[in-house]
């Protein structure tokens, strides 16, 4: 079952680069490319998964193919005053799991061959995150920048808490409802701290970039100015969206304070750095999956058969599983 990715085209420069690091092709091309999914397994079950083309119709892996950067440019077709823009520097491709008002906790799966995107277990049952009033499910687009990762021996000097071995999440807080799996680009306003079980959990704020008022928002202060009440309500939606399991709730950095445009451009660089460092056997992967078709010398690179054997290889797709009721219970706290 294959679905078009609904990312944002827009022209711009690129090289294209085997693993071998040699460039096969440069021309003019859409950044946004136009990135594919394809199911497999039944939906609203433990084998479903989703897995990711590229515009040439190969099986990628969406936490390492995908750039981080969502302009890819050569210098020498790039003005200087151009590629200095904040346009360059705040923009970056997101992978969008979760559709904000859902609740099914999906994610890019680090520790499977392609990392496809799955469903979240906890002890042998589906994850589902609760509503608490007045949400319902997930209030924002959720996702995470492709090629960064949070790496957990790394204790952060801010947290003193060291990372959750994830790429980084970001909350993108547009007025469109993405759908899961689509690859958007997103202007970064601003990064809050949530330490979750004593791991250092960045969210990134950010808005599409092809949201009818993206030039408005250039920093976190411009999502209290236009839409008053969104941060605080992002504060007590990750303080307390584990309290109706039974698990306290999560603490903050900075005392729940939401860092700016700058600050969190400097996170999302070192979690770039960790992810390449990662990639190349400079640092422990743990558990983690790096199989990938186009990190130049990656020692993980694999041909592209190789890729699609791994899908072909995942259950076949199927009709959804139905879903219980239990979901849509709404949950009332004492504040």
């Amino acid at each position: 079952m294959l679905s078009l990715c609904r990312g944002s085209l827009r022209l711009c420069r690129a090289t294209l680069t085997h693993c071998s690091g040699r460039p096969v092709a440069s021309s003019r091309w859409v950044s946004m490319q136009a990135y594919r999914t394809e199911e497999r397994g039944r939906p609203n079950t433990a084998e479903y998964r989703l897995y990711f083309k590229n515009s040439d119709g190969k099986f990628i892996s969406p936490f390492h193919d995908i750039p981080l950067h969502a302009r890819a440019e050569q210098d020498s077709d790039v003005p200087a005053k151009k590629s200095k823009s904040n346009w360059d520097k705040n923009v970056f491709n997101m992978v969008v799991e979760v559709p904000r008002w859902t609740n099914a906790k999906m994610e890019i799966a680090t520790k499977e061959l392609l990392n496809p995107i799955k469903q979240d277990i906890k002890k042998g049952k589906l994850r589902y995150v609760s509503n608490i009033f007045p949400h319902k499910g997930y209030i924002w687009n959720y996702g995470a920048l492709p090629q960064t990762w949070e790496d957990p021996k790394h204790v952060d000097n801010d947290t003193k808490c060291c990372g959750d071995n994830d790429p980084i999440d970001v909350c993108e807080i547009g007025s469109k409802v993405c759908a899961r799996g689509d690859v958007i680009q997103v202007k970064v306003l601003g990064i809050l701290a949530l330490v979750d079980e004593g791991e250092t959990d960045w969210k990134v704020i950010a808005v599409n970039i092809d949201d009818p008022d993206a030039e408005k928002f250039n920093d976190i202060e411009d999502v209290r100015k236009h839409k008053p009440g969104y941060l605080e309500a992002t504060v007590d939606w990750l303080r307390t969206y584990k309290v109706p399991d039974g698990k306290p709730e999560n603490q903050f950095g900075f005392n729940g304070e939401f860092k700016g445009q700058d600050f969190a451009v400097e996170v999302i660089k070192s979690t770039h750095e960790y992810w390449k460092n990662m990639l190349h056997k400079k640092s422990d992967k743990g558990e983690i999956e790096c199989k990938n078709v186009s990190v130049s010398e990656s020692p993980f690179c694999c041909p592209e058969d190789e890729a699609a054997s791994i899908v072909q290889s995942a259950p076949s797709p199927g009709s959804p599983n139905k879903v219980s009721s239990d979901v849509d219970k709404w949950h009332f706290l004492n504040k």
